[in-house]
């Protein structure tokens, strides 16, 4: 009995301290405190596609084709709706910057080809989240007798996330030291005879990535993303198929298009009409991101409690 009597009273006791605990995130019912968020990122691209690589045959697909100096910068801004303890949904914008050139490479038939490109992009994503991992406290807590105990602010997420995507794209290439339109030089012979059709500026998108973040205070986070990025155009580097007869496209649009088309200067039996040019797996592109958010769903309820037992006490 007295063992129970103490059992009893160990729970009561801790039933007491758990109630009178101010924290805004480590209890089921208070993830609601971090629903909604305002996101800002920064960091660089990297182009998988026909352009680029390393010194070796590419692949469109694969990490593995890493290519540096290609490298490029990108952002984006969005907004988190946090709806469950393990699941959020976000609506972001990411503008940037790809880029692939065959002359950073020293493998022979890229290097020989002589193709480059550049291109922004803006995309907009939605996207679902999984939280696999979160460790959630905020503020003070308050003990027996309601003794203030100082306790760490913590807010620590690992996430992985997918969804679709609206990408907008223009690449370029330079000519003449200025960089030029590709799209409208129709390189490949888009929509003339024996040529693949013409290519819109839009595709649909599907990212994939993991994130992890930890809390920078009570209203801001700073995390990091990567993420990457299937599409469902091979044009996003204006080289897909194969080589159109450069006298018709330079009959039909200009020096620009047949010297952009094909700009091979060694070992140019290798690239005539007809050839191979690029391959038709889609291209992808990945980002890297620091991640800043900027809670706009919290509310300080100890501040609250204060001010109504101020005015509670103090009635006019």
């Amino acid at each position: 009995m007295r063992n129970l009597f103490l059992l009893l009273l160990l729970f009561a006791a801790t039933a007491t301290y758990t109630q009178a605990q101010h924290t805004n995130f480590n209890t089921q019912s208070n993830w609601a405190l971090n629903k909604k968020e305002i996101l800002f990122g920064f960091g660089g691209t990297q182009f998988l596609g026909d352009l680029g690589g390393r010194d070796q045959i590419g692949t469109d697909y694969s990490l593995a084709d890493l290519d540096w100096p290609s490298t490029s910068l990108g952002g984006m801004v969005g907004y988190r709706f946090r709806f469950h303890p393990r699941w959020a949904t976000s609506t972001t914008l990411n503008i940037g910057m790809v880029r692939g050139d065959d002359a950073l490479t020293n493998e022979i038939v890229r290097q020989s080809r002589n193709l480059h490109f550049r291109s922004m992009f803006f995309e907009l994503q939605q996207r679902i989240e999984v939280i696999l991992i979160a460790n959630e406290k905020f503020g003070n807590r308050y003990g027996l007798g309601g003794h203030r105990r100082k306790m760490k602010n913590r807010n620590e997420q690992v996430y992985l996330f997918t969804g679709a995507g609206v990408n907008y794209f223009n690449p370029k290439a330079r000519f003449n030291g200025q960089w030029v339109a590709l799209r409208p030089l129709r390189t490949e012979g888009q929509g003339l005879p024996d040529g693949p059709s013409e290519v819109l500026g839009v595709t649909a998108t599907i990212p994939f990535g993991i994130g992890m973040r930890m809390g920078i205070g009570r209203m801001w986070r700073l995390g990091i993303e990567a993420t990457y990025i299937k599409t469902f155009t091979d044009y996003m580097d204006d080289v897909s198929g194969s080589y159109y007869d450069r006298d018709i496209l330079l009959a039909e649009f200009g020096e620009q298009s047949a010297l952009l088309s094909n700009p091979a200067t060694e070992n140019t039996s290798w690239f005539a009409a007809g050839q191979q040019r690029g391959d038709t797996q889609n291209d992808a592109f990945y980002t890297v991101n620091i991640v800043v958010a900027r809670n706009i769903t919290y509310k300080d309820y100890a501040k609250s409690r204060r001010m109504n037992r101020w005015r509670g006490r103090y009635k006019f």
